[in-house]
């Protein structure tokens, strides 16, 4: 039995752009597992162990590469994985893929992430929508999820948005992120800004195609989430820089 859905976005799963796929095997080299069946080989930056890197990504290893577009719920009452597969296979057939502009690395509450170097309003749009649209889908938070989400400092915006959508971090309060660790201590934060920097320096600047909704799972609470469908967007015009397409495995 699953315990939870997601909806993400998540470059380079079963997708032919070259920027997608690379930009998703350096970051599951850098996380040290892949979300779907395909193997990953870890590998490890210059001056790092694995196990280092193990100790600063637990949860971001766990969630896998992706961004958050319906955050983790429990189906509904009287709901089945086929009805939502089948629903998110429609709303992908009917809407137009979008773009993450100008991939930075962002550091966003002492965690770090590659996010947006330029408004993305497409990439806002359709999170907004498939907030909204498979809302039918998710089953009320329970008390218990309430009280671990208020523990966060949350704003009375984000509350109400907690409230309505079971997520804080929702419409105006979105920020699209691709997350590379977990919080990381004051005194760490610079080595890990300049090593995730060189990791993905071909990559910065780049813009990434969305063109996809991809269905996660957990199978049961504290499990890795894994990748249960994908369900392509309709094509649209992507203009990017190139960035370099070679890669090579093990340490830089």
């Amino acid at each position: 039995m699953i315990e939870r859905f997601a909806i993400y976005a998540a470059p380079g799963v079963r997708s032919a752009d070259p920027v997608s796929a690379l930009l998703r095997r350096r970051a599951e080299q850098w996380l040290g597992r892949g979300v779907s069946r395909d193997p990953v080989t870890p590998a490890v930056p210059d001056g790092w162990t694995r196990a280092a890197i193990d100790a600063i990504t637990v949860d971001a290893r766990r969630y896998g590469f992706h961004a958050t577009l319906k955050a983790p719920f429990r189906l509904a009452a009287g709901r089945t994985p086929q009805e939502l597969d089948a629903a998110v296979a429609q709303f992908a057939a009917d809407s137009a893929a979008a773009v993450l502009p100008g991939l930075t690395l962002g550091r966003l509450g002492g965690f770090f992430a590659l996010v947006p170097g330029a408004a993305a309003p497409g990439l806002h749009a359709l999170a907004d929508e498939v907030v909204r649209a498979f809302d039918d889908f998710r089953a009320p938070a329970t008390e218990a999820e309430l009280a671990r989400r208020n523990q966060a400092p949350l704003t009375p915006r984000q509350r109400e948005l907690l409230g309505a959508w079971g997520y804080p971090y929702v419409l105006d309060e979105f920020l699209v992120h691709l997350t590379l660790t977990d919080r990381i201590p004051n005194e760490q934060r610079s080595l890990v800004e300049r090593t995730l920097t060189d990791w993905f320096a071909e990559l910065l600047g780049a813009d990434v195609p969305v063109d996809a909704l991809a269905v996660f799972t957990e199978a049961e609470p504290g499990a890795p989430f894994e990748l249960h469908s994908v369900h392509h967007l309709q094509p649209a015009t992507v203009r990017r820089r190139s960035a370099e397409t070679t890669d090579s495995e093990g340490a830089r």
